[in-house]
């Protein structure tokens, strides 16, 4: 498809596509970036922003209310991350497409957001024309990725570790767990932050230990932030 940029910045369409708009929600925890996305896209003829989530949980309750063709969704947030919520999307509304969009081209948060059922992929140092593109092609049934993205992914397709065992992946839970115990807090401290019984977080981390493959918090750690998981 042709397509040509105006004076005005605003990315013109083939007359095929003059359709009704495509609804989108944009989900991002830095109001800024929310901002900058939604001037952005509702400057197009064929895009309408319906919401902005600051997280994932918002993001899910947008989703069931006003019905989106697209969203837009960060990974790392607080609460909810982008990962549990695409995973509890695409159960509640499976026709709706999700463009992963975060700073993160880290293997884990690659696989991650795949294997939970992200429709696209694109860096936040992407083009607004390719994101716009991106958008149009989720909704024409396309599933854009940001090269250095799919490169990653065909490596790993190649090498069939995908879904090797000692390499699988941890859910959203085990993840916010993780992230906790890179801060350094304590069991009690997770416990209270995740809203989870010390029993509950202790079961968290032995099956963060066990898909690691590790014995401890700190062989924990360096495994995790070799693996790319984590900053330490």
């Amino acid at each position: 498809m042709s397509e040509i940029t105006d004076v005005s910045g605003r990315v013109s369409i083939s007359d095929a596509e003059r359709k009704m708009p495509i609804k989108v929600i944009v989900v991002d925890d830095h109001p800024v970036v929310r901002r900058g996305l939604v001037s952005v896209l509702n400057a197009q003829p064929d895009i309408q922003v319906v919401g902005e989530a600051e997280d994932g949980a918002v993001a899910l309750d947008q989703v069931r209310r006003l019905r989106p063709e697209v969203v837009l969704m960060d990974l790392q947030m607080p609460g909810m991350d982008g990962v549990e919520a695409i995973e509890k999307i695409r159960d509640d509304a499976p026709d709706t497409r999700i463009i992963i969009l975060t700073t993160f081209e880290t293997d884990n948060y690659i696989f991650r957001g795949v294997e939970a059922g992200a429709s696209g992929y694109l860096l936040k140092d992407a083009s607004s024309e390719e994101l716009i593109e991106a958008i149009r092609a989720v909704q024409r049934g396309e599933s854009p990725v940001e090269p250095r993205v799919a490169s990653k992914i065909l490596e790993r397709l190649s090498t069939g570790s995908m879904a090797s065992p000692e390499q699988e992946t941890l859910s959203a839970r085990e993840f916010e767990v993780l992230q906790l115990l890179a801060s350094g807090a304590t069991n009690k401290e997770i416990a209270e932050k995740l809203f989870l019984t010390e029993n509950t977080t202790k079961s968290h981390l032995r099956h963060i230990y066990d898909k690691l493959g590790v014995r401890g918090r700190t062989q924990a750690l360096l495994e995790a932030s070799k693996r790319g998981l984590i900053d330490i």
